[in-house]
């Protein structure tokens, strides 16, 4: 055979071969214990508990922000005020961007639930809440409670009244 028969026979066996570009794959999210929704329930349950009063924060005194400890560097302090105001202020002010009483953007917003999400951590965590954070969701329990109860109730009227009917006796046949 000649070179050039070589050459035709090799050009028959190429395949071409095309490449569909697919949609490029998102970014993989570093794996976080608890997400924004999540934080945004805590933070929830906590405002919410400590407003109705089921929680009690023992908020730092002049004296404890004056020590180097990871509460005084945590909360902003200023010199001018006194710092058990301030830092109360600061609370309270952080719970009216969060809910939408001081005007904020929403960024702000976002930034206002992680500070007191890292508040409620440092209060947790230097145990300056007494009582129980109550969750949300209670008020939806203790509904489907009630909901059971009263068809438990309906259940036991029937079988109740199934039992003590006085039957007919049948006849014999």
């Amino acid at each position: 055979m000649s070179k050039e028969a070589n050459n035709i026979k090799d050009d028959k066996k190429v395949i071409s071969v095309r490449i569909k570009r697919g949609k490029p794959q998102p970014k993989a999210e570093p794996p976080v214990l608890f997400s924004q929704k999540d934080v945004r329930r805590f933070v929830t349950e906590f405002v919410a508990s400590w407003i109705r009063g089921d929680i009690i924060i023992r908020f730092p005194t002049a004296a404890e922000l004056a020590k180097k400890t990871p509460l005084s560097i945590a909360f902003p302090t200023d010199p001018s005020v006194s710092a058990e105001l301030k830092i109360k202020e600061h609370y309270v002010d952080l719970l009216s961007i969060i809910a939408g009483i001081k005007p904020a953007s929403i960024q702000e917003q976002e930034q206002a639930i992680s500070e007191v999400f890292k508040m409620l951590l440092m209060f947790r965590s230097a145990n300056r809440i007494e009582g129980k954070i109550i969750s949300n969701d209670l008020e939806k329990r203790v509904q489907q409670l009630e909901k059971t109860s009263e068809s438990t109730g309906k259940l036991v009227e029937q079988i109740t009244e199934f039992l003590f009917t006085k039957k007919e006796p049948k006849p014999p046949s």
